[in-house]
Order: structure tokens, then sequence, then C-alpha cells
């Protein structure tokens, strides 16, 4: 049983996004602070072709596992049926280590809030295929 199933929850409670933009298969870890995900790189991902995908899309990756943490806490201090209002998000930097992310690959995502205040947040991202680090994004968020 994996820690959504334990929490009585699925990853569409925790985050807005569905059918080809959600980007998460599975969740590892979860709690207020900081979220790790795994997701197989799909060929119905966004800028896909036969080669794999950029690893642009390891931005989307660090968001949507910062969605996780974040969303998870929303449920936590305000309940599973409140508002899944989404965050604006910036770049403040993205690295990325690798050409090419291939198709059927398996990416392990961490976000960490680094800085919190009122509805502002900082994220700090590393993904991973197997034990290579391929992508470290910081990303801001704020929630209006």
């Amino acid at each position: 049983m994996n820690i959504l199933e334990r929490l009585d929850l699925t990853i569409e409670d925790l985050l807005p996004h569905r059918g080809t933009m959600l980007l998460i298969d599975e969740v590892l870890e979860v709690d207020s602070l900081h979220a790790l995900t795994l997701s197989t790189v799909k060929a119905t991902w966004p800028m896909a072709d036969w080669q794999g995908i950029p690893p642009l899309i390891c931005v989307e990756l660090a968001a949507q596992t910062a969605g996780v943490c974040n969303g998870w806490e929303r449920i936590q201090t305000q309940g599973l049926d409140s508002d899944q209002m989404g965050w604006l998000v910036a770049v403040k930097r993205a690295e990325f280590f690798v050409e090419l992310l291939p198709l059927g690959s398996n990416i392990k995502a961490r976000a960490e809030n680094t800085f919190v205040f009122e509805k502002f947040r900082e994220i700090t991202s590393q993904q991973y295929l197997q034990d290579q680090l391929i992508a470290e994004v910081v990303l801001q968020l704020y929630q209006p």
C-alpha cells in the first residue's frame, strides 16, 4: 500500500492537474515541509518526441512535487474539500545535467519548502534518474 492509500488520499486530492498534465505517478513521502515523488517518463507528456523529453520538464516535476507537499498541508489545515486554488510560480534558478529524458525511465523528484512566509514560498527541488542527479530547480510560489 502506498503512502496516499494509507492516508486515504489520491494525487488528485493534492493537485489540480488532470490527464496528461498530471506527471506524478506515485507519492513516496509527504509532509508539510517536503515531498518525494516518482514519475515514469511517457510519450503523452508535453514536449515528447520519439527520442524522449527535454529536461525542461523537470521544472514542472518540481512544481507538481511542491504541490503535493503544499496540497497535503492544505488538507491537514483546511480539510479535504478545501479549495485547490493554484499557485503562481516563478523559476528562480534551474540547472539541467542531461540532454534528454528517455521514455519509460523513472524520475524521483524531491521538493522542499526552504522558505515560507504567509502565502509566499521558496521551493528547492532535485530530480534523479536512478542515482544520477539530472536537475536542480528553485521555484518561488505565491498563492493569491
